[in-house]
């Protein structure tokens, strides 16, 4: 199911109950009121203390959710540049390599396209996922470590070449060890308690307050619904450092790789 559609059923459903819920809670007063001989204007009013615990709930559960989004969004921050860090490393040494004989290059490269195309097409959906790196993706960045660092050089250029590219290899590999810790959701589950049970009790102190069923009192009571909504939605999406599915956080492969990834 795509996530726009996630979040337009989301946002509907929230606002379909913020107010079928107003609109039925509205007519048990109006009904006791209009029994009672009373007009609207000396039915019961909200209490200004009420008021003002309404105001700091939403103060408070406003503060929470904006650190769960900052949270979240660093974490996503820092798995893209684990990702870029990765394959420009990889990339790099490509480069690097331009000064080895041909058959070393070429050996090189195929090792390292055949790593990338394992990265990008088996192991970023099981990342997505299961939150976990395959075994072989491992094995293959090793084959490409080995590649680098049992070919001795045989001249000046290659052996100015040789430790950065082993450098390079180790950044690689730093980086693939952060992508692999980063796979996981961000937030724990307590903290997923905390922010629904802070929109249930947010949105439920709206029926504290004397709402009628105007179009205005209507229409911003599901739009601040929706807007939680919406919120809740934007941390459960970047909760996942990697994205929810497909691999289109892998765009730094396909850029620097296009012939190992399809698309060159």
């Amino acid at each position: 199911m795509s996530e726009w559609l996630v979040l337009a059923i989301v946002m509907a459903a929230a606002c379909a109950v913020v107010l079928v819920v107003t609109v039925i809670s509205q007519r048990v007063p109006r009904t006791a009121t209009a029994a009672s001989g009373l007009d609207d204007r000396e039915a019961p009013q909200t209490p200004d203390v009420l008021e003002y615990m309404v105001m700091m709930v939403g103060v408070v559960y406003a503060i929470v959710l904006g650190l769960a989004i900052a949270g979240v969004w660093e974490a996503r921050g820092a798995a893209q540049d684990a990702v870029r860090t990765e394959a420009q490393a990889l990339h790099e040494v490509t480069q690097r390599a331009q000064v080895y004989p041909a058959d070393f290059r070429d050996r090189l490269r195929t090792d390292i396209d055949t790593y990338v195309s394992e990265v990008v097409e088996a192991e970023w959906p099981r990342m997505v996922e299961q939150q976990e790196l395959s075994s072989r993706g491992t094995e293959l960045l090793a084959a490409v470590r080995s590649d680098v660092a049992e070919r001795e050089p045989k001249n000046e250029l290659e052996a100015q070449a040789y430790q950065p590219m082993l450098d390079q290899v180790a950044a690689a590999e730093d980086a693939r060890n952060a992508r692999a810790a980063g796979a996981e959701e961000t937030l724990p589950g307590i903290v997923w308690f905390g922010l629904i049970s802070g929109a249930v009790v947010t949105i439920g102190l709206i029926f504290t307050m004397q709402i009628g069923r105007t179009f205005r009192e209507l229409l911003l009571a599901g739009l601040f619904s929706a807007l939680i909504a919406f919120l809740l939605f934007l941390v459960w999406d970047f909760d996942a450092p990697f994205g929810r599915s497909g691999s289109d956080s892998a765009d730094a492969f396909r850029q620097l790789f296009p012939g190992a990834t399809g698309m060159g």
